[in-house]
């Protein structure tokens, strides 16, 4: 078996490893989820040691299922979940308190408080506005109500860092202590011009300093992990990034203009801006602006949009309603019906999109007697591009470069109905690559470009392929009116819980 690089995906429900050859070819993919902890309505949490078992677990499977001989692979790339707390003790190696998820709504009235006391007016620093899915408040939430934490971290054990960062500490056998700055999107830290964390942002919520990782630039970084930890080998992770950076590498947006969609839990959809670091944007529209990569010494930047809720809407309809046993009967029902029949799904378990309203809850409405599951599962999927949409729509006001196309990945890509549906709402072809996997794929390319298994990013980007174009076939004024009832519904969920 020849040289490969393995790529780590630590998402918000489950661990994936996938090993790619030098022509991208996935030689061995494995797969499995980890449990979800739901304490309090509206939180969210994770077991970070179970994290860590499950990855290094994941990769043993992928390595054996392939075939593969260790001393074949050349680097590890890590891609993680973004916000997501991780909080150990630097002398066990241990996790003292379970992992706030991104998902996680407890800091709401702390959000709230925040956003009323500084406005808008560290948008341009942080790239973001305050929302639940930002770090800094979880970090103090954890400080005021777990003494024990607290007491161990003003006595110096204690270490603070995002998946990514535990999952190095732990490989390496505790040498790096680090963070990709792309993993500090969303979190409220990172400051956007300095590549450093915003010091004010540290104070207000009284983090220390000390217990945060160094912030690295994509392609800038790489240790090796430790010998006792992973099966007698010391191999280069030659790359880590936030899980949205990854995917849009993946779908080798690597050009100004070019733009990606992932539909996974949530659905986030990145926008490469190019070189210089996007202006004039109203904070109103609730876009990120983030670095997107430095691979090629040429710092990039990005606009991003989000949705929390986007396929876990479908896993609610399965789980949590009992509609659908799985994904694709959803589709099939989504199929069987000519439209949603006036119905509309806003899935604001945790807030509306871009964290406009943290207080709006799940609403579905226009049922009428003749509603049937079949709308139910039309009206979910829908709402998956309507999300999308609005931060499309944002990104075209404003960013100043031309968007010809959408490249669609994660879970959700495969689903026809909801990519054609997203062609017609934006107006814009939809493109599905034949790698939908692409935080895993994104993130072994950065591994790969930075240990010299392949030459550079034009290298890499050239090796992307389109498995199906969805043209749009709406007319502007069939998009407008489903829209406008899409922004009627949601009206209707905003500020439930006040």
């Amino acid at each position: 078996m020849g040289k490969y690089i393995i790529g780590i995906d630590a998402g918000t429900t489950g661990i994936r490893a996938i090993a790619f050859d030098h022509d991208s070819n996935i030689l061995s993919n494995a797969y499995s989820e980890f449990t979800q902890y739901f304490p309090e309505p509206g939180w969210v949490e994770h077991d970070a040691n179970e994290i860590f078992d499950v990855a290094m677990a994941m990769i043993k499977k992928c390595v054996d299922d392939g075939g593969l001989n260790l001393d074949d692979l050349v680097a590890i790339g890590i891609t993680n979940q973004r916000e997501t707390t991780v909080l150990w003790d630097k002398n066990t190696g241990k996790a003292v308190c379970p992992s706030i998820v991104w998902q996680d709504m407890r800091t709401a009235d702390r959000v709230a408080q925040f956003n009323e006391s500084y406005g808008d007016s560290k948008y341009d620093t942080v790239g973001c506005t305050a929302t639940t899915n930002g770090t800094a408040p979880k970090i103090e939430w954890i400080m005021a109500n777990n003494p024990e934490v607290k007491a161990s971290i003003e006595a110096g054990d204690i270490l603070f860092g995002w998946i990514d960062t535990w999952l190095i500490w732990k490989l390496s056998g505790g040498k790096a202590h680090v963070a990709d700055f792309s993993n500090t999107a969303f979190t409220l830290m990172g400051d956007i011009k300095a590549l450093d964390y915003d010091l004010d942002i540290l104070k207000e919520f009284g983090i220390p300093r000390d217990i945060l990782p160094e912030l690295v630039i994509t392609g800038k970084f790489s240790v090796d992990t430790d010998p006792d930890v992973f099966f007698g080998h010391a191999v280069p992770i030659a790359a880590t990034a936030g899980d949205q950076t990854a995917a849009a590498v993946g779908q080798a947006c690597i050009e100004p203009g070019m733009i990606k969609n992932t539909y996974g839990t949530g659905s986030f959809i990145v926008l490469n801006a190019g070189e210089k670091l996007p202006q004039n944007i109203p904070a109103s529209t609730g876009l990120v602006i983030e670095t997107a990569n430095d691979i090629a010494d040429k710092l990039h930047y990005a606009l991003e949009g989000f949705a929390n809720v986007s396929g876990s809407a479908i896993q609610w309809l399965r789980d949590g309603a009992g509609v659908v046993t799985n994904a694709k009967e959803a589709e099939e029902l989504a199929n069987s019906v000519e439209d949603n029949g006036g119905v509309y799904f806003v899935p604001a378990f945790a807030g509306l999109p871009n964290g406009s309203d943290p207080y709006a809850r799940g609403t579905i409405i226009g049922i009428t007697r003749g509603t049937t599951k079949a709308h139910l599962c039309r009206a979910a999927i829908e709402a998956m591009a309507y999300q999308v949409a609005e931060s499309f729509n944002a990104m075209a006001e404003y960013a100043g470069v031309e968007i010809k196309a959408v490249r669609a990945d994660g879970g959700g890509a495969q689903n026809d109905f909801l990519c054609q549906f997203q062609a017609d709402i934006l107006g814009v072809p939809v493109e599905r690559p034949v790698i939908t996997e692409t935080t895993c794929l994104g993130v072994a390319y950065l591994a790969g470009v930075a240990t010299g298994f392949w030459k550079d990013m034009d290298e890499v980007a050239g090796k992307w392929q389109c498995e199906k174009r969805f043209e749009p076939r709406l007319s502007a004024e069939e998009r407008k009116k489903l829209m406008d009832g899409w922004n009627k519904a949601v009206q209707h969920a905003s500020g439930w819980l006040k």
